[in-house]
């Protein structure tokens, strides 16, 4: 069991409303937060939570252009013509009431979970800390992108700096490149972006390819590990450990964020990779461990994509609590819950937390394929990154 974990969560976080129709809906956040309370997870000793408060209108000003917040507030009371300009009222990103307000809750969130983890729980903050409706990592400085209006996890990371951080690495494996972050960060070499995700050939936002590697003096502190469509557990798995262990060794953070988006799940309808509950849990549980480490337990975890609503979302965010809660869970996904889910919104819910796989790590150490296309876009990754960091390219070989 972690020895504290600071949970952000109450009903205001579901106000990010896009609307009916549209992928990014709240009742996902709402059923997996409904899950975990059910297990009983948020009830343990070690953890506490607290409602999320708004952020600090300064550090929101640090990360997004001034002119850009305005037209956010504006377009969530009186949507003018020109809001698209700034990438409001598109299909991805319509206006709603309020929007501001439950963008800036999201990231006031983040923000507090920074806090915490940097206290630590000596001075009255947290070992890890969880914003799980977080993670929107698409939001630019000056634009709403991909769902994402304000982007919580550089809010996370800018406060982390501004309280003193020397070195703060990011590791994010949403299915999509998590190019809002990377382009915040591009120029300053305190901060490693870590992005696994489909490839851009094949998905939004089209961005994310190895040759990424950060602007001039800050090369190497993004890494893109870009995966061919279709990959499952364990190719994922195999790219993780290559990539990620050896570049937080070689970037010694003093905390680690992370992103964790659910849609690289088979049965996401957004996207083209493969893989279970059970292969996004191993990533959650090497991220913990990995976290420990690196960067002395402490440790920001965020959510992120996925839009299968009820089969993938609540399951695996709810095991994503448990890792960072540090608590075991049964595989019976209570009735309470089913039922709930079945009334609400009138689908048939799962039996049980997993997908019943059992993934293995091919690791690196026993060599690679040239001519296959996962061990390429690993490869690629490696030869792109690993001199500008000082690591070996043979390592693990």
């Amino acid at each position: 069991m972690s020895t504290s974990v600071r949970v952000y969560w109450d009903d205001s976080l579901t106000a990010y409303d896009f609307g009916p129709e549209h992928p990014m809906a709240p009742i996902r956040i709402e059923l997996t937060m409904r899950l975990a309370r059910e297990l009983g997870l948020l009830d343990q000793p070690n953890v506490t939570v607290e409602p999320a408060p708004t952020v600090d209108p300064e550090l929101l000003a640090r990360v997004h252009d001034p002119e850009y917040i305005a037209a956010v507030r504006r377009a969530g009371t009186d949507p003018l013509p020109e809001s698209w300009k700034y990438g409001l009222g598109t299909e991805d990103n319509p206006i709603f009431p309020g929007m501001h307000e439950a963008s800036a809750r999201i990231a006031g969130a983040s923000q507090a979970a920074a806090e915490a983890v940097w206290r630590g729980p000596e001075n009255g903050g947290a070992q890890h800390a969880v914003n799980i409706a977080g993670g929107l990592h698409h939001a630019m400085r000056g634009r709403a992108a991909g769902f994402c209006v304000y982007n919580d996890p550089a809010v996370a990371i800018t406060r982390l700096l501004e309280l003193g951080a020397e070195r703060v690495a990011y590791v994010d494996v949403d299915v999509h490149h998590g190019d809002g972050v990377q382009a915040l960060f591009w120029d300053d070499p305190r901060v490693l972006t870590v992005s696994l995700h489909e490839s851009g050939r094949t998905l939004f936002p089209g961005t994310g390819f190895p040759e990424e590697i950060g602007g001039p003096g800050a090369e190497g502190t993004a890494v893109n590990v870009a995966l061919p469509p279709g990959t499952g557990d364990q190719g994922w798995l195999r790219a993780f450990h290559a990539i990620v262990p050896h570049v937080l060794a070689a970037f010694r953070p003093q905390v680690l964020v992370t992103q964790h988006g659910c849609d690289s799940h088979v049965e996401d309808p957004l996207a083209h990779l493969a893989l279970s509950v059970d292969g996004q849990r191993m990533a959650y549980q090497a991220l913990h461990e990995l976290a420990h480490r690196y960067a002395g337990g402490r440790w920001v975890v965020t959510g992120g994509g996925g839009y299968e609503v009820v089969h993938v979302v609540p399951r695996a965010w709810t095991l994503l609590m448990a890792e960072v809660i540090g608590v075991p869970l049964d595989e019976e996904i209570p009735a309470a819950w089913r039922e709930y889910v079945q009334r609400v919104i009138g689908r048939v819910a799962p039996l049980r937390l997993t997908d019943g796989q059992r993934p293995t790590v091919r690791d690196w150490t026993g060599g690679y394929d040239p001519g296959d296309w996962l061990d390429q876009a690993i490869l690629a990754t490696r030869k792109a990154v690993f001199p500008a960091l000082g690591i070996d390219l043979m390592v693990d070989l």
